[in-house]
């Protein structure tokens, strides 16, 4: 299973799309594309197999695992990507601003049932993480 996120990138933040066999599932927030760095950017555009992951500040979400230079990339709910993201995607329902949505934990969890759904039955997730935007 490949989910493909298509970004649009503004210097405020990071705009997505979040398709599944070319539906939209959601909508997605992230930090602006400031290089990679750590807490204070979106992820590369690339390929990312996506694991469950459980920590007591967020419950079950999930991981994108060998994110290079960075560590623990989630996909967690977040409704103000500046305010409550360090480097993560989240999913809102709708955008309301540049890296900003609304309803977050709505979309997480049609993103998380979808994608745990296709786990539980030993399929490889993965996201596809692609540009709109012209060369950043």
């Amino acid at each position: 299973m490949v989910l493909v996120l298509h970004r649009t990138y503004f210097p405020e933040g990071t705009q997505g799309i979040l398709e599944w066999n070319g539906t939209i599932v959601c909508y997605t927030i992230e930090l602006p594309w400031l290089g990679n760095q750590r807490r204070i950017s979106c992820v590369p555009e690339g390929e990312y197999v996506l694991e469950k992951r459980f920590s007591p500040k967020f419950q079950w979400h999930l991981h994108l695992k060998n994110v290079p230079g960075r560590d623990l990339i989630l996909i967690h709910p977040a409704n103000d990507a500046k305010k409550e993201l360090l480097g993560c995607i989240a999913p809102v329902t709708k955008h309301s601003g540049i890296g900003k949505g609304s309803l977050s934990r709505k979309a997480f969890s049609k993103l998380k049932t979808i994608v745990y759904a296709a786990l539980q039955r030993n399929e490889e997730v993965k996201i596809s993480i692609q540009s709109n935007s012209p060369e950043i």
